[in-house]
C-alpha cells in the first residue's frame, strides 16, 4: 500500500494479464495506408502510417503543410525557425548528390498588398519571389482552394494573371487553357484536367495571387 501525508492510500493494481496491444482495435494497414495517401497526396512511408494511425488530424496539418510549403525537412533546423539573414547562404540536400546553394540577397519593402518582394541566389543564379510578410495586412485575401476538391483550381505559384480564357458557364473539355499566370518573367498556362462547365471565375488579368489562391470552379 502507498500512502501520501493527508490522502487516502493508494492501492496497487495486479498487473494486466494481457498486452496492452491486445485490447486495442483491428486496423486494415492496407486500407489505413491508401486513406494516410490520399490525406498526404503522395506515397507514404511505415512511418507516416505510423502518426495518421495515432494521430490522424496531426497528420493531416501535416499534409497540408507539406503541400503548401514543400518539404521543410530538408532545411537546416535554425533556418526553419528563424529564416534566412541576409546574405546567409545554405546548403539543402534534395537527394542523395543533389545539393540546392541558397544565398538570400535581400528584400524591397512590403507593398500595399502586404507582399514583400525577395531576391536570393540558387546555385548561383538570381531569383525573385513575392511572399507575404509576416504580420502585415492584405489589402483582401483571395479564397483558398480546397485541397482535394476536384472542382476547385488553384493557383500553382504566386504571380500575375495574364489571361483568363474562359468565363462562367463555359464548357470545357481536357486539355482547354483556362488562365496563365507570369511568375519570375516566365508564364505558365494553366490548362483543364477534365472535361466540365465552368461554374465560376475568381479572378481577372492583371491581378495578383498567392498559390493556392482559387482560380476557377467547375
Amino acid at each position: 500500500v502507498l500512502k501520501c501525508d493527508g490522502a487516502q492510500p493508494i492501492l496497487p493494481e495486479p498487473p494486466a494479464p494481457y498486452r496492452p496491444g491486445d485490447r486495442i482495435a483491428p486496423v486494415d494497414l492496407e486500407q489505413a495506408r491508401q486513406e494516410a495517401g490520399k490525406a498526404a497526396g503522395h506515397r507514404i512511408d511505415d512511418d507516416d502510417l505510423a502518426s495518421w494511425l495515432m494521430y490522424p488530424k496531426v497528420f493531416r496539418d501535416y499534409a497540408e503543410h507539406r503541400r503548401q510549403f514543400g518539404d521543410v525537412s530538408l532545411l537546416p533546423t535554425q533556418t526553419f525557425f528563424y529564416g534566412m539573414r541576409e546574405r546567409e547562404e545554405i546548403a539543402v540536400d534534395i537527394d542523395p548528390g543533389k545539393t540546392l546553394i541558397v544565398s538570400m540577397q535581400g528584400t524591397a519593402p512590403a507593398e500595399e498588398e502586404g507582399l514583400v518582394r525577395v531576391f536570393f541566389e540558387l546555385n548561383g543564379q538570381p531569383r525573385t519571389m513575392r511572399i507575404e510578410k509576416a504580420g502585415a495586412a492584405r489589402a483582401a485575401r483571395r479564397v483558398q482552394a480546397e485541397s482535394g476538391n476536384p472542382a476547385h483550381v488553384p493557383a500553382p505559384m504566386p504571380g500575375m494573371i495574364v489571361t483568363v480564357a474562359v468565363k462562367a458557364g463555359q464548357p470545357v473539355r481536357a486539355g482547354d487553357p483556362l488562365v496563365s499566370i507570369e511568375a519570375m518573367k516566365m508564364e505558365t498556362q494553366i490548362r483543364a484536367e477534365r472535361d466540365g462547365t465552368v461554374r465560376a471565375v475568381h479572378v481577372r488579368a492583371g491581378e495578383t495571387v498567392s498559390a493556392h489562391d482559387l482560380l476557377l470552379e467547375y
